[in-house]
């Protein structure tokens, strides 16, 4: 009999240990456990004792690396946010590299992993929207195998994605073709750090030899059940000079399909607002950016 309260623990040595592990039983998935445990700490103060047994991935030290493969970088599942700081990128990561400094305090950037950040499927989580404007992909195995899905498909609602019972997310992958893109990230909060953010943006874009927008990747987080694409806005920017005005293109046209809520930190207006406001300073860095190469 289990005694109300108490979990097993499992902390395999190897990946298809922990694999086995997972298919013969439900269990919560622990790696950095920075999003893990101050959860089950609130619902227990408000009463609710209901727990899942524990797979303790943390020991897997092959599952901490950033590594380049054929077409791909791969991010590990262990990869933290100070990992990734640290790491020889190209500008492609920039964005993810500035939202990794404000994920928390540093203590946080050095324990939590940036796959828990998705895996929590928060609609705040700082690295959905730079990861979404990268394209990444997720990395699911199983004991019956692996597969990969776009990290757009990857959130199926609020705190909601589509990884199996049966299933770790291992990793994620960022397309090589992708390097000449430059990322930026802003986010929004009631103070500079250790603050969940109230909106976030991210961008990604890709000029010609004539320094026009060839291809453009917008992002919005907090402001929806998921972080949101806005295609709308990346067709109106294709083919604007990067030295020019890239803010003045943002409206509440582009900003339609955002559908943000009141909650303790925000009333949804003021998210409606506060993503133009971001989402324009955020597109000012490029045309800054533009100005400087001109210059």
């Amino acid at each position: 009999m289990k005694v109300e309260g108490m979990t097993d623990y499992f902390r395999p040595a190897t990946l298809e240990e922990a694999l086995e592990l997972r298919a013969g039983r439900q269990l919560q998935v622990l790696a950095g456990g920075t999003d893990v445990f101050p959860i089950r700490t609130t619902r227990a103060a408000w009463g609710d004792r209901t727990t899942m047994d524990v797979l303790d991935i943390s020991g897997l030290s092959e599952l901490r690396v950033i590594e380049r493969q054929a077409g791909h970088y791969r991010i590990g599942c262990l990869t933290t946010w100070s990992d990734l700081v640290g790491a020889d990128l190209p500008p492609l990561f920039d964005g993810l590299k500035q939202a990794a400094r404000e994920v928390g305090g540093v203590q946080i950037q050095n324990r939590g992993t940036i796959v828990g950040n998705i895996c929590n499927a928060s609609p705040a989580a700082d690295g959905t929207p730079c990861l979404q404007v990268m394209n990444a992909q997720v990395e699911l195995s199983s004991s019956r195998g692996q597969r990969v899905v776009d990290l757009t498909d990857f959130h199926n609602g609020y705190r909601s994605h589509v990884c199996r019972d049966d299933e770790i997310v291992t990793g994620l992958l960022v397309d090589h073709g992708d390097n000449d893109f430059l990322t930026r990230f802003r986010k929004l909060g009631s103070r500079r750090y250790l603050v969940i953010s109230i909106v976030m943006t991210a961008a990604a874009i890709r000029t010609d030899s004539a320094g026009r927008v060839a291809e453009a990747r917008i992002s919005v987080g907090s402001c929806s059940a998921v972080a949101s694409r806005l295609t709308v806005l990346e067709e109106t920017l294709k083919g604007a000079s990067l030295d020019e005005g890239l803010a003045d293109c943002v409206d509440d046209y582009q900003l339609a399909t955002l559908q943000p809520i009141d909650d303790i930190r925000a009333t949804a207006a003021y998210r409606k607002e506060a993503a133009r406001v971001v989402l324009k300073d955020l597109l000012s860095e490029f045309s800054l950016i533009g100005l400087g190469r001109a210059a």
